[in-house]
């Protein structure tokens, strides 16, 4: 292991390249080529803003895999991975938007001398930074190779966490609790919505101690009224109202690890309906945490949550959470495990989940979410602490 600034020891690394490999094996992959962020990080620890371009790591059956990207970023690759520095490619920049030459010219052709021209190739094909365009000169770079979908093998290799990546999860969770904690604080009528996402922000950048504050993988989510009956919107200029309820959507990240957390305040006096809706919906979280044990399954949790939400006629369409930790934008999910009747994967302990049972209405929403841990025994564990309910600032 090269003497760089990757956060995990070597043992955790030859695990990760361990369990990858058994499971290329698996499949029938000779080299594994993927482009996920990530996924990169997961293999190498390469951490940097550069996957607006074309860059992957290459994986093979032996020895240390290769990161691949553009000139300027092998210096980045050079500070963060802990391979050695002769597994470190890259390709030069004229063929950066260059309608005349693409990234994967260069990519076949580093397959090509490596000796894959004639293999079974798993790329990502499922994922945010592998391109039409791209596949398409991959393929014509290499015509006798055999290319093939493993959009999410890394994927699930991540799925349990090791106690180093727990670590990390932990003091994201911390991080978010103190955003949360800040934004009951400051949110009241008439502040506007950016200045308080701006102190948000700052928090989540602060942290703690030593548990500096990474970017997260999605923004703040900052709805109100009848826009929070949509999830994914974010926020304005316009001031938070009285009579309105705003939601707060957001994570804690350290090192790229995130748990997030979210809740719900209320401006005046809540309608019935609502209390009675978010008082449901912390019945559902609790019972959902509790069936959440080893050897049950990710639907047990969903039918306990819907259960509860039923008892005052809400039924909800969407699934109620999904695998979480390391992550890069735009998503913090890790596109594996889902929260949802019809997923009948066995939990196991090290697993980690957002617990997301949102609830979006016609014209209303709230959100009160858990970030939880599957143990060896007993039911799971919230990796954040904080009070379950519709907070009320009268």
């Amino acid at each position: 292991m090269s003497a760089s600034k990757a956060p995990f020891s070597a043992a955790e690394y030859q695990r990760r390249l361990r369990i990858t490999r058994k499971a290329m094996a698996e499949a029938g992959i000779d080299v594994l080529f993927i482009t996920n962020p990530s996924n990169q990080n997961y293999l190498t620890g390469y951490d940097g803003w550069s996957f607006y371009v074309h860059q992957g790591v290459i994986l093979p059956m032996d020895g240390e895999p290769y990161w691949w990207g553009r000139l300027q970023d092998a210096n980045g690759a050079k500070r963060t991975v802990w391979m050695d520095h002769e597994n470190i490619l890259f390709y030069a920049d004229r063929y950066i938007q260059n309608p005349d030459n693409h990234p994967m010219e260069d990519l076949a052709s580093h397959l090509r001398i490596m000796g894959y021209g004639d293999s079974r190739i798993g790329v990502e094909m499922e994922t945010y930074f592998y391109t039409a365009k791209g596949h398409a000169v991959l393929l014509d770079g290499l015509p006798e190779a055999e290319i093939v979908d493993a959009s999410t093998l890394v994927n699930w290799q991540r799925l349990i966490k090791s106690d180093e990546e727990l670590a990390f999860m932990r003091r994201a969770a911390r991080i978010s609790e103190l955003v949360i904690e800040r934004a009951i604080e400051l949110a009241e009528p008439g502040m506007r919505k950016h200045d308080l996402v701006g102190e948000l922000f700052k928090t989540a950048v602060q942290g703690e101690d030593d548990s500096w504050g990474d970017y997260p993988a999605i923004v703040p989510l900052l709805p109100s009224g009848e826009d929070a009956s949509a999830p994914h919107l974010t926020w304005n200029g316009e001031a938070l109202q009285r009579g309105e309820c705003t939601f707060i959507e957001q994570s804690g990240c350290y090192r790229r690890y995130h748990a997030p957390l979210c809740r719900s305040i209320f401006f005046g006096k809540p309608p019935k309906f609502m209390s009675d809706a978010s008082q449901a919906l912390t019945e559902g979280l609790n019972a959902g945490i509790e069936v959440a044990r080893a050897g049950n399954r990710a639907c047990d949790i969903a039918r306990a949550l819907d259960s509860e939400l039923l008892k005052v006629g809400i039924e909800r369409p969407n699934r109620a959470g999904y695998a979480v930790g390391l992550s890069y934008p735009p998503d913090w999910g890790e596109h594996t495990v889902s929260i949802r009747a019809l997923d009948e994967t066995v939990l196991e302990p090290g697993m980690t989940f957002h617990f997301m049972p949102g609830l979006w209405m016609d014209d209303w929403g709230l959100e009160t979410t858990e970030t939880i841990l599957i143990r060896e025994d007993g039911a799971a564990e919230t990796l954040c602490n904080m009070e379950r309910k519709l907070f009320v600032k009268d």
